[in-house]
């Protein structure tokens, strides 16, 4: 994929082009923000269930979270739910 505009892009299409780019780039800032924001929490819970000899592996839980995911995503919200999961509470 072609990073960028055609040669026949007009000065308008290029300006929107940036304008969308830095609407991308906003939402992704926002995503990683909350991101961290979900690890955080997602470590707390880790050292609360540690602290009180539980598992650090809720099957009930993750897979409520892959079903959020895949119904407002698809196949691959699921995947990318999985990710969330791992990056709070590392591979299994």
């Amino acid at each position: 994929m072609s990073t960028s505009p055609s040669p026949a892009a007009t000065a308008a299409e290029i300006e929107r082009i940036a304008e969308l780019r830095a609407a991308i780039d906003a939402c992704d800032a926002e995503i990683i923000e909350v991101v961290q924001r979900r690890l955080a929490v997602s470590q707390q819970i880790g050292a609360l269930r540690a602290a009180s000899g539980g598992t650090r592996l809720n099957l009930s839980r993750e897979q409520q979270v892959l079903s959020r995911y895949r119904a407002a995503l698809g196949p691959e919200g699921a995947a990318l739910g999985m990710l969330l999961l791992r990056q709070g509470r590392g591979r299994l």
